[in-house]
């Protein structure tokens, strides 16, 4: 039985949901008209070509570019982000394609930076490596010392220690910047595997990427942006990488134009 003024539905929110998403920056238009959400659980990959606007979208999302018009809303609720401490307090984290890791500090120094747990002025070490050691082993990172710095690990172990640092705050949505840019077959796999156990505990992942091999790999769902407009949206399962790539080059958007052109002239030709 339900009661009256009750919520009935079946499903919840999405985590993150867009519509009609702009921002320019003086007269250059960077994103026109982007409408695409990511729910719990979820892995979304976005995709398109250089200038797609692909990195100014992650960025208003993130609060580094406020957006000049559309909506957002994280969990149902329209939220307008100005500073990336806005998006963080909204349980968004962003993990960037250049990872923002100091080399020259341990991995337990670069999990907790500019979030250090101290007691009575004191920095409290064995507390926070023992929170690195059981996140790491939440996450199935395998690095064997902790102290050791970050410039001697390797690319898919620096990626995970960025993707760690971001879940300390237990964020219900993490962005991934072309989490697999640069690194080796056996690096990118463990990245994957990271990705996957992410979505497994609940997070909704919003992963850029120009490989459409680890988007197929990893993603639920693809969205297409081209020229600062989502232009399409696929289901993983069903999809072909050439619709996906019809879809980024605007090749779809030609032979639908050229259907329609054959069809007007042939309803022509029969008047």
């Amino acid at each position: 039985m339900t009661l009256t003024g009750e919520r009935t539905d079946a499903h919840p929110p999405p985590v993150l949901e867009l519509e009609h998403i702009s921002k320019s920056f003086g007269a250059v238009r960077a994103l026109s008209d982007v409408s695409m959400s990511v729910g719990t659980g979820e892995v979304v990959a976005l995709v398109g070509d250089n200038g797609a606007g692909k990195s100014t979208l992650i960025k208003t999302v993130a609060g580094a570019h406020p957006r000049d018009g559309g909506t957002m809303s994280v969990n149902g609720e329209p939220v307008s982000p100005r500073r990336p401490i806005d998006s963080t307090r909204l349980g968004i984290a962003t993990v960037y394609q250049d990872l923002a890791l100091c080399d020259n500090l341990d991995i337990v120094a670069n999990l907790f930076l500019g979030r250090e747990r101290n007691h009575s002025g004191f920095l409290s070490a064995l507390d926070m490596e023992q929170v690195a050691v059981g996140l790491l082993k939440r996450l199935s990172v395998k690095i064997k010392d902790l102290r050791a710095p970050v410039s001697s690990l390797s690319g898919g172990q620096r990626q995970s220690v960025a993707i760690a640092r971001s879940l300390l705050g237990d964020p219900a949505l993490v962005i991934l910047d072309e989490p697999t840019a640069a690194l080796g077959v056996e690096q990118t796999a463990e990245v994957l595997q990271l990705i996957e156990r992410l979505r497994a505990e609940g997070h909704a992942v919003l992963m850029v990427s120009h490989s459409l091999a680890d988007v197929f790999d990893v993603a639920d769902r693809i969205v297409c942006l081209r020229l600062g407009r989502s232009v399409a949206e696929f289901p993983v399962e069903g999809t072909t990488e050439e619709q996906v790539v019809a879809a980024i080059t605007g090749v779809a958007d030609s032979s639908a134009q050229k259907r329609r052109t054959r069809r007007h002239g042939m309803t022509r030709e029969g008047s």
